[in-house]
């Protein structure tokens, strides 16, 4: 089932402390990993929106979790941190392994069982599940690639059983050239300072994302998720019908 939002009637103040607290909650295992690791998680979560879209909008459901590019896995601590989300397993695939040896080192007491997987999206197993979650890292392979592991992520939905499943999806919105260019720009920037190779990335408009998602039997609902950033980033919530293609 979906989670509820945030309690009618809560005020923006009351909202900040509630979000505030969980940061503090979900980037605290991360002491163990280092200061880098710590550092990393608290600025995420703080100047990212989408983590606290999908707390404060009600966009978590219950059951087991699948992260596809999950970095330090900041998705997991934060499900193990939120009350009322009952994740009952988190799988993440993570193609750097410095970003593995990470999160490993933070999970020693993570309230949640997980598995992490050092390994290629475009090949990694997925196995059944409730919902996946893919933020900012489908670009990183050619379109062919995207609706081949859209595809394989249909099926681990499928796969999962009965009862909402659910895909996360944020990607880019190509025909928002400017802030399209700009998250294009950071994105290369950060991958040089973090000592990586600089690989092309291949876009799409946000109707062609919707369009491919709703060819897999997907229903499709898009969030703007660029607050407080120049960027022209949408978050897809988009939950398999029941007789998915």
């Amino acid at each position: 089932m979906m989670r509820d939002a945030l309690p009618a009637g809560t005020s923006t103040a009351d909202a900040a402390i509630r979000w505030r607290r969980l940061v503090d909650a979900a980037s605290a295992p991360y002491r163990a990993a280092g200061r880098f690791a710590y550092h990393f998680a608290r600025g995420k979560l703080t100047r990212d929106p989408v983590f606290r879209a999908l707390v404060e909008r009600g966009l978590l459901v219950d059951g087991r979790y699948v992260d596809i590019g999950c970095g330090q896995a900041l998705l997991a601590s934060l499900l193990a941190a939120t009350d009322g989300v009952r994740a009952s397993h988190y799988h993440g695939v993570e193609l750097m392994a410095s970003d593995v040896a990470r999160a490993q080192a933070a999970f020693g007491t993570l309230p949640l069982a997980h598995r992490l997987v050092n390994d290629d999206m475009r090949r990694a197993t997925l196995p059944p599940c409730d919902c996946v979650v893919i933020l900012d890292v489908l670009h990183y392979v050619d379109h062919a690639a995207q609706a081949a592991l859209l595809g394989r992520v249909r099926d681990a939905l499928a796969a999962g059983g009965a009862g909402r499943r659910r895909l996360l999806l944020r990607v880019g919105d190509m025909s928002e050239r400017r802030g399209f260019a700009a998250s294009q720009w950071v994105d290369r920037v950060v991958t040089r300072l973090r000592g990586h190779r600089i690989s092309p990335t291949w876009g799409r408009p946000l109707a062609d994302w919707v369009a491919l998602l709703e060819g897999l039997g997907f229903a499709v609902q898009p969030l703007p998720m660029s607050q407080g950033t120049p960027f022209a980033n949408v978050l897809l919530v988009a939950d398999l019908k029941a007789d998915p293609p």
